[in-house]
């Protein structure tokens, strides 16, 4: 699938019938988001900063980004949408963000309404922006795209800061300004859930992320309820690192890895993952052909 059709795709069934996009934070977990069957994959800006030892406070670049989230658009043949933070700076550097999330062959991204320094969405001490600054940002967003099936998502960061009732004004402005989709960042209960999905009349993202302060509801309690997109931003580095951290515990207190051979992925099992036998396929037929050719 091309990445005019998968941007095409995703919209369409976005709009028809919503998506659960499990996150990755690199190409191996993507590998395993489409072997497992998901029509999709989200990459989580806390993630990839994580990933690199730092907290989620806009310390990675845009360049930094990019690097990261190239391996994971050309591992999988799935539409990818990603965190763009605040859009790396004023409204020339959002369109840079577009212009580069376009070119790695991303279906969409969102931006937020905070002020940088960012913090984690379910975090205190967040500052937001004037609401004219992020309808600007989404406008040039909109506006700087070179396909109109990749997604501007515009994220607000309001509920924690204004309360439940500003951050709805300001979602339905964000409409107003051209986001082809809202992000209600840390809605505090289900009822909350609710009335924002009642109250804005486009494509509702859902973030189902854990320990934070909203309700964890099922991917199908979300859709019923009117949302389209539901993501799991960073489950799958938690299970990871959890289980990491007690491997290790273990390593270091019996000094063998032999009782966790149980919870590993295998050999075999990674090869097959990363199609290994491709690749061993074609180095074969390289070293022959230059075998002929001598």
């Amino acid at each position: 699938m091309s990445i005019i059709e998968k941007r095409k795709h995703f919209k369409t069934t976005l709009h028809e019938r919503g998506i659960v996009l499990p996150g990755a934070y690199n190409a191996l977990t993507a590998l395993q988001i489409e072997r497992a069957g998901f029509e999709g994959v989200y990459i989580s800006g806390a993630a990839l900063s994580a990933s690199a030892g730092i907290p989620d406070i806009g310390l990675l670049n845009l360049h930094e980004f990019i690097f990261f989230m190239k391996y994971i658009t050309q591992s999988v043949n799935l539409p990818c949408i990603a965190d763009a933070d605040t859009g790396f700076g004023s409204i020339i550097n959002v369109v840079r963000t577009v212009e580069e999330y376009e070119s790695i062959g991303l279906c969409g991204l969102h931006i937020e309404d905070q002020i940088m320094p960012k913090r984690c969405g379910h975090l205190q001490g967040k500052t937001l922006v004037d609401e004219s600054e992020m309808m600007a940002k989404i406008q040039a967003a909109c506006g700087s795209r070179k396909d109109h099936n990749f997604l501007i998502i515009a994220r607000t960061d309001a509920r924690s800061v204004e309360g439940l009732e500003a951050s709805i004004k300001r979602a339905n402005r964000y409409v107003e300004a051209g986001a082809d989709a809202i992000f209600p960042e840390a809605l505090q209960s289900k009822e909350e859930f609710e009335v924002f999905a009642k109250s804005v009349n486009v494509p509702l993202l859902a973030n189902m992320t854990e320990f934070g302060v909203s309700p964890l509801m099922s991917s199908k309690e979300l859709l019923e309820m009117g949302y389209r997109i539901i993501i799991f931003p960073v489950t799958a580095l938690r299970a990871t690192m959890k289980t990491t951290e007690n491997l290790y515990q273990t390593l270091r207190i019996h000094g063998s890895q032999k009782d966790f051979l149980k919870k590993m992925q295998t050999r075999d099992e990674l090869y097959d993952l990363i199609n290994y036998d491709s690749f061993a396929a074609m180095d074969k037929k390289i070293a022959n052909y230059k075998k002929k050719t001598k």
